[in-house]
């Protein structure tokens, strides 16, 4: 297994170096840069644009050099010395601005994940083991309008249930009297009390989906012959539907890892921008909007790392789930 590890996280790094390079070119693709946006603005604003300024900005920041000299100037940063390069629209350092927007993005997702999981697998069992029943049909619709809801709609639906009826102030993930407050219990709980919604939000497509999913896998498993065998047998009902069925179905469970990871970091950004949340989804739309490149490319590139995380640990969790995969 460890053998299988080491061999995987070698494949990993001419992919994620593959991966850096065709962001960094998908970036560079729009016509002008940073500076051209900058320009832009200020003359709609009416400001004056010095030619010397700007001369000076493109020879400072290389926005004159091939892109293969920017690529690598960038890529030997991160590699060397885990600078991810400099943010032109914020004036700092990318490496601060992700970092600082990575810990809640990942609380967020990985809890949205777990609530994904806690909702769909015994809605899913049920609907497959009690399929056509009356729970079956109310499941399947709440299913439906999960997947059909926007999630920004069923944003601002929780927000005002939470401000007319909870008393809650919504958007963020702090009320505003604890905003500079230094972390404490107080502090902890209002963050807690501000999560659910975001939650909710983000996991409800997910729950919808997965339930679909484990419902239509289970159902086909139910009816095979080593069930039937079982049951006949006289193992006792649950018996025969957790022993080896359900541990069956639960496979696109876990090899969705590999896409839930980065979708549900970079996948919410209307829903982020919805309820003013600070995470990184709204931050990388602001620079692939004002071609911020460092700080575009460095998020799409983090975005793929975890990609190539989540691809791993879903492998290896199948093989520990199914006895039929073996590692080679």
């Amino acid at each position: 297994m460890l053998g299988y590890i080491f061999k995987r996280v070698l494949y990993m790094i001419p992919t994620l170096f593959g991966m850096s390079l065709i962001s960094f070119l998908i970036i560079q693709l729009p016509p002008g840069d940073y500076l051209t946006s900058m320009i832009a603005t200020m003359s709609d604003s009416g400001q004056t644009v010095d030619p010397a300024q700007i001369e000076r900005l493109k020879e400072i920041y290389g926005f004159d050099d091939p892109f293969y000299v920017q690529y690598l100037k960038w890529i030997w940063g991160i590699v060397s010395r885990g600078d991810f390069g400099y943010s032109f629209e914020w004036g700092q350092p990318v490496s601060g601005l992700i970092w600082g927007r990575m810990g809640s993005t990942l609380v967020i997702s990985l809890l949205s994940l777990l609530f994904v999981w806690i909702v769909a697998l015994p809605i899913g069992i049920y609907s497959a083991v009690r399929r056509h029943s009356v729970g079956d049909h109310v499941f399947t619709f709440l299913g439906f309008i999960g997947l059909a809801v926007p999630n920004f709609i069923l944003a601002l639906t929780l927000m005002y249930i939470a401000y007319k009826y909870l008393g809650q102030s919504v958007g963020g993930l702090i009320s505003p009297e604890y905003a500079e407050a230094p972390w404490s219990l107080a502090k902890v709980g209002d963050f807690l009390a501000h999560l659910w919604i975001p939650i909710i939000i983000i996991g409800a497509s997910g729950t919808a989906a997965m339930i679909r999913i484990l419902r239509a896998n289970l159902t086909d498993e139910l009816h095979k012959p080593y069930v039937v065998t079982a049951r006949a047998k006289g193992l006792p009902e649950y018996k025969v539907i957790l022993k080896y069925p359900v541990r069956i179905a639960l496979n696109p469970f876990v090899s969705a890892i590999g896409w839930v990871l980065p979708h549900l970091v970079s996948g919410v950004t209307i829903t982020a921008i919805v309820l003013n949340l600070p995470t990184a989804g709204p931050l990388l739309f602001r620079a692939l909007i004002s071609q911020d490149m460092y700080l575009a490319g460095s998020f799409i590139l983090l975005l793929s790392a975890l990609t190539l995380v989540g691809m791993l640990l879903s492998d290896l969790l199948l093989a520990l789930l199914d006895p039929r995969i073996r590692f080679n």
